[in-house]
């Protein structure tokens, strides 16, 4: 594999990854579903052989990165158990599942002179994914790209390192297993910044990359590449308690999007609630019985001694941790507004009873995913029914939301004619 030959530097080692993933991906643009699917379920029952050995590279990271100071957070994100890397082998049977995006015709017509016209879907090339900590990361993007018809460039974050590698080998086993190339998804194995400054400037070998990391991370994507990016910034998300919302569900929805999972994209960050709403104070009370540290502003302060005051940097911070901000907002023009101002485009939710007050949300509300009476943590694109997701775009071309299959596709128009020339 990749990671034993001898490279002198970045620059040679991502000309000599890039070369060889256009030299797979023009195979994996031909190659049929089937052997794609066999490959991804191949490397599915790999993960499952291979559980010891996983378990056992994860603890060498997170053994490393507990001494280097990572956050619960992070180490939440890094952390591999049994369960979780069942979770990540049927997500990538989920995959192997779904219908393949290339081929599949867009549109068709005829022009008045008899051309017929057509939009085909077809791969986007070659993929390069920088992502931090997360390493099933490695496996639903390899997995995604290769179903797809791409060719994958994975470089994870070096607290990740070990759990990558084993997880990578899963997925060489697939396509060896499936006839395929193995270089159709490789592993940055070097752990050295200027790699991932290579990857940017790869115009010509890498089609588009996909930053899934924090400010720091996708700023610096933002900033250098030569490539075009496909951005999954922070999740700086919202749940907006409407004036009319049922108090149990509302409870329920603001406990959950919160602390099921603090270190997620889609946990929400800040609970606005409608000055109107009649019991205010038992959502504060829940947050904070659930383990939750509050920090609102002076109405909410008012309403339980236990929170602390929330400061101008709150209201624009993702937490990634057991904590909240919380505003009263007077009505749905102040709840948009905040939004606006502090969200990130991610994921916001309203809770309500109101329709009216619920269409007025999601058609103001200008992010990827906007929610009505659920939680932000099925912000997920296996919730979405995608199998699994390679981020979740929050800009506006291209793809937005969780990016899937289709997401990793563009197109081309197809021509017909029968002799036809241009007067």
């Amino acid at each position: 594999m990749n990671e034993h030959r001898s490279i002198p530097d970045p620059e040679a080692l991502i000309a000599d990854m890039g070369a060889r993933a256009r030299d797979a991906a023009r195979v994996l643009a031909q190659t049929p579903t089937e052997t794609k699917a066999t490959a991804v379920r191949n490397a599915a029952a790999a993960l499952r052989a291979s559980e010891d050995e996983i378990v056992k590279a994860n603890r060498a990271d997170m053994a490393r990165g507990e001494a280097n100071g990572l956050t619960a957070a992070m180490l939440d994100r890094l952390k591999l158990d049994g369960e979780r890397i069942e979770g990540i082998a049927q997500s990538l049977e989920s995959v192997a599942a779904l219908p393949d995006p290339v081929g599949a015709v867009i549109d068709e017509s005829t022009r008045p002179n008899g051309l017929k016209l057509s939009r085909v879907r077809i791969p986007l090339g070659v993929i390069g994914i920088i992502y931090e900590s997360r390493p099933n990361v490695t496996a639903d993007a390899g997995a995604l790209c290769l179903m797809a018809g791409n060719a994958a460039i994975l470089r994870g974050g070096s607290e990740a390192l070990e759990s990558n590698r084993a997880i990578h080998a899963c997925l060489v086993e697939g396509l060896q297993q499936a006839g395929l190339p193995e270089d159709a998804v490789q592993l940055v194995s070097s752990t050295d910044r200027a790699a991932v400054g290579a990857m940017l400037r790869a115009n010509g070998l890498i089609d588009i990359v996909v930053p899934r990391g924090g400010k720091g991370l996708v700023a610096r994507v933002q900033e250098e590449a030569r490539v075009p990016v496909l951005a999954h910034l922070d999740g700086l998300c919202h749940t907006y308690v409407h004036a009319a919302a049922d108090p149990e569900m509302a409870r329920d929805i603001a406990v959950n999007a919160k602390m099921r999972r603090t270190g997620i994209c889609g946990a929400m960050e800040t609970l606005l609630v409608d000055r109107e709403f009649p019991e205010p104070a038992m959502l504060v009370d829940a947050l904070i019985e659930a383990g939750c540290e509050v920090r609102g502003d002076d109405a909410v302060q008012q309403l339980d001694k236990r929170v602390k005051a929330a400061s101008a940097e709150d209201w624009d911070t993702e937490y990634l941790e057991p904590i909240a901000s919380v505003a009263i907002v007077d009505g749905m023009d102040a709840a948009l507004t905040h939004i606006a101002r502090h969200g990130s485009g991610h994921t916001d939710a309203i809770v309500t009873e109101d329709a009216d007050a619920a269409a007025a949300f999601l058609n103001g509300t200008d992010s990827a995913i906007v929610m009505h009476n659920a939680s932000t943590q099925f912000a997920d694109g296996g919730e979405f029914g995608l199998g699994a997701e390679i981020g979740i775009s929050t800009g506006r071309l291209h793809a937005r939301g969780p990016v899937a299959l289709e997401g990793l596709t563009t197109y081309k128009w197809i021509a017909r004619g029968d002799g036809t020339i241009r007067s």
